[in-house]
């Protein structure tokens, strides 16, 4: 018999030792597979080779028909398909190790997902954000250069946050990054960044440091390690400052910098080593991005072009 809680331990030990997945990655398996062994719990389903198609089903439509968060928002159609993705590479597990005879999952389709597209900043308000802490204090260039690295080197908050004074060669103006499945890639930064990180170390990470700082690159006012939080608020209080009204977050600055890089002529397949994308299938997004824009300043612009025209002569 093959116990839904006893192999999902196994199967995270899995992803943790040969996997090596990254510690957010890991935490959103395990949330769902808790969630879905509960499911199975209260359906009275001990043993995984029980489950039928029909169970997946009923366990997807009671995840989409649910809610969360204080003001009981509904689950997004993508919090849905990862749901059902976890719980198919779950099965395919067991059925690979010989714990189940069936896959269950083999018949459930994954729901189609809209096409979300990323919207990036303008390089206007990009500016107005990164240039928005100014130099005065060591948090003020501290935060500078967190800005301007997100955007400079379009880094995941999460790979910003956990990089060591070393990972830094400002004489070749690069960054060394840990990505997802920590895959490590070098990333140019360009002068801004260069020069505000540059400042960051030698007037603002000195006066922050403490002996718990070890090589911790951004630093909190106590010493310590900068957060995820941490970063998102500092960003959302210069967003504020700089008057722009709608939501920032960190990834926008990710978005912002591939998209701008893509305007400006650069090729797909660079942007995808950039952003340390594992399929070019996931930074090709960015060009239906610029393909709208393109179209939008064609219909704005051309003046046989424009929608709206009306046709002359007699009708």
């Amino acid at each position: 018999m093959a116990d839904p809680e006893a192999v999902a331990r196994r199967y995270l030990e899995h992803l943790t030792v040969e996997r090596g997945l990254a510690d957010n990655t890991l935490a959103a398996y395990r949330r769902d597979l808790q969630r879905y062994v509960g499911f199975l719990a209260a359906r009275r389903i001990g043993d995984l080779d029980a489950v039928e198609a029909k169970t997946i089903r009923a366990f997807i439509a009671s995840v989409s028909a649910s809610t969360h968060g204080p003001d009981g928002d509904p689950y997004r159609a993508t919090t849905v398909s990862r749901m059902l993705s976890t719980v198919r590479t779950f099965h395919r597990f067991a059925l690979r190790e010989g714990l189940v005879t069936d896959d269950p999952t083999a018949g459930v389709v994954r729901p189609r997902l809209p096409r979300a597209l990323p919207h990036p900043l303008t390089v206007e308000e990009v500016t107005s954000i990164v240039e928005a802490p100014g130099d005065a204090t060591p948090v003020a260039t501290r935060d500078r250069a967190i800005l301007e690295l997100l955007y400079g080197a379009g880094l995941r908050i999460s790979e910003l946050v956990v990089l060591d004074v070393d990972d830094l060669d400002l004489d070749d103006a690069a960054v060394r990054v840990f990505g997802k499945g920590s895959k490590e890639r070098l990333v140019p930064i360009g002068r801004m960044a260069r020069d505000a990180v540059a400042a960051y170390l030698t007037r603002g990470r000195p006066a922050l440091a403490t002996g718990r700082s070890r090589a911790a690159l951004f630093l909190n006012t106590r010493g310590g390690r900068l957060t995820r939080q941490s970063c998102s608020r500092l960003l959302d209080a210069h967003r504020t400052r700089a008057g722009i009204t709608r939501v920032v977050t960190p990834h926008d600055l990710r978005h912002s910098f591939a998209t701008h890089l893509l305007e400006g002529g650069a090729d797909v397949r660079v942007v995808q080593e950039l952003l340390g994308h594992a399929s070019v299938a996931t930074t090709q997004v960015y060009t239906l991005v610029t393909t709208e824009h393109l179209r939008a300043a064609y219909y704005t612009a051309h003046p046989r072009a424009r929608r709206s025209a009306v046709r002359g002569g007699a009708s």
